[in-house]
Formats: structure tokens, sequence, C-alpha cells
């Protein structure tokens, strides 16, 4: 008795897998949703063929992907412009290839041609689709899955640099405060990945956009939402502080504009946020070389000021001796500031 129709199938080639990829995704243009049960089964099928890329960029547990085969996988998905479509579909795909296809967008990214990221160069020569990702965020039933594949392109310098040069970039200070948490909480890892992560990139950034960026930033630091004011506040200092960008803080710390933003929030009713708010309002008190304007300030409001910090303390968990170290030389400042004649005429 003779057991051959149970004989495995050949493995495919990573052309086939690119090739029947391709097929299905673009079935998809074909299927309306009229055409329900016709959808579903492209769908399906979309499904089926990411699994198999899956397994083959990344094994299946029990078989190690093979390297050469995940290369030409990469250049092949290239090549068929694969790649474009895997975005343009995102939309429509079901919860499960939208998966895998996050899966497989990270390992694909890493895959070199000899010295180049062939992935990486191919969005380099189609940056739309580096918008696109962005505007998906609109979508929250795909937003998670845009910002997770947005973050593996800004581990690259020249996409980062790319998205934070572009009309979308100013797409996430709306997207940071929409109404999903869970969606304005992944803009928000991006937007903080886009402005940490290359400093050189950031850097050149604000020094060309300062006024623009730091006036739509100034509504985040001053939002009616807790979060967002928290979040923004902590991530200012995250790049602010930054050494290649001393030159874009000493600009920030001159501006009568910013001292007023971090005295607000020095008030604020959250201790989180008071406390934070400090450590960017003691390098405006603590500059050597104030402005005229900002003593000013510093004089006329030194009583409030000497009170609030006065009664701020370093919260649990904190270095409370250097906190109040800290503290004791900004009152001492504010107190010799505020001593000073003719500040006012």
């Amino acid at each position: 008795m003779s057991f051959s129709f149970f004989k495995p199938s050949r493995p495919k080639t990573p052309l086939e897998v690119v090739k029947t990829t391709k097929d299905s995704l673009m079935a998809l243009d074909t299927k309306t949703v009229v055409e329900v049960k016709a959808l579903e089964k492209a769908l399906e099928e979309v499904e089926k063929n990411f699994a198999t890329m899956r397994c083959m960029l990344s094994g299946d547990g029990e078989v190690e992907p093979n390297p050469e085969q995940v290369s030409q996988l990469a250049s092949e998905v290239c090549k068929e412009d694969v790649l474009a479509l895997l975005i343009h579909k995102l939309p429509i795909l079901g919860w499960e290839a939208r998966k895998d296809l996050v899966h497989c967008w990270s390992i694909l990214l890493k895959q070199k041609i000899g010295s180049t990221h062939c992935c990486v160069q191919y969005i380099e020569n189609h940056f739309e689709l580096l918008d696109f990702l962005v505007v998906c965020y609109d979508n929250k039933e795909v937003a998670v899955n845009c910002g997770n594949m947005l973050r593996e392109c800004i581990k690259f310098p020249t996409l980062a640099k790319y998205i934070i040069e572009s009309a979308s970039f100013q797409l996430f200070f709306k997207f940071v405060e929409l109404p999903t948490f869970d969606v304005s909480s992944d803009a928000f890892s991006t937007f903080k990945e886009l402005l940490t992560r290359h400093e050189t990139v950031v850097s050149e950034y604000l020094t060309g956009h300062y006024d623009e960026f730091f006036d739509v930033y100034e509504k985040l630091l001053t939002s009616p939402n807790y979060v967002t004011r928290r979040q923004s506040l902590k991530l200012l200092s995250d790049f602010l502080l930054e050494s290649p960008n001393s030159h874009i803080m000493k600009r920030y710390i001159s501006e009568v504009r910013y001292l007023k933003v971090m005295m607000t929030l020095l008030k604020d009713s959250s201790k989180n946020i008071q406390i934070s708010a400090f450590h960017i309002f003691k390098v405006f008190v603590a500059n050597p070389n104030k402005p005229r304007e900002v003593k000013a300030i510093l004089a006329r409001n030194h009583e409030k000021l000497l009170e609030l910090l006065q009664n701020l303390s370093a919260g649990k968990g904190a270095d409370d001796e250097q906190f109040e170290e800290e503290k004791e030389l900004i009152i001492a400042e504010i107190e010799r500031v505020s001593r000073l004649p003719n500040l006012d005429s």
C-alpha cells in the first residue's frame, strides 16, 4: 500500500513566495466589498502567504532561517515592488496578516545585499511610503501596526531625516492628542523616537525650524490633557539637554515666553509635572548670560517663585540631597536677581 500522496510538497523558493504574495495582494484590487466572499478568500490567501514569508524570514521554531534565502527574499520584495504593496494594502488586511507583516517588516529592513540595506534603499527611492505610514495614525484600526513599522524605519538616519523634515511630521502634534489612548500613546512613542534617536538629524532640524517647532511644541506643554503635558515636558528635557542641541537650549532659555511656560508648569496640580518643570526652569535661572527681560521676570515674580520652590520636594525614589542642593542654588540666584537695580526701567 503506497502512502506517496502524503509526501510533503516542495518548499517554495524566495522568488515563488514573493510572486504568490504579490499576486494575492494585487488580487485585493479586483475584489470589491460587494463580492464579500471573494474578498474574504483573497484576504485568506494573503494571510497564508504572509505566514509563509514569516516562516522563511524567522524560521518555524524548529528550523532556523536560511540567511541566503532571507537575503534573496528581501531583494525580490524590492525588485517586484512588493514593499510598496505591503504598505498600501495594510489598511484592508486582517488582524493576523497585519501582525505577520509587522514581524516581517523589521527583519526585511535589516537585510543587506553587500553593504546596502536593500529595503531601506527602496524606501529612500519611494519616500511617499513613509508619509502613507504616518497618515495611517488617523485610522485607529491600523495605527499601532503602522507605528511599529515607522519606528523600525526611524532606526535608519536617512528615513528619520525625511520624516522629521516632511510636512507629515507636523501631524504628530495632532496625533499625540488623539482621543484613543493606545493610538495617542503609540504616536507619542514614534514622536519621541524621531526627536531623540539621531542627535545630528534633530539638531540640524531644530536649527533650521526653531520658531515653527517651538511655537507648536508650546501647545503640547500647555495642553489641557495631563498625559500630553507630562510626556511633552519630559521629552523636552530629553532632547533639549543633549549636547548637540546646546545652541538650541541657549536660545530657548533666553526667551521670556518659554520661561513663563515653565513658571506656569511649576504651579501645575501634578507633582510630577512640577518636578519636571523645575529641571528646565533651573536652566533658565542658572544661565550666567540671562537676558535683561528674563532677569526682570524673575525679579518681578521672585516672592511667588520662592514660595513655590520652598514647597517643592523631590518625591519618592528621587535623589533628595541633590535636588535640595539644586533648589537652594536656584533660590539664592532668584534672590540675587531680585536685588539687582534698575531691572524694570
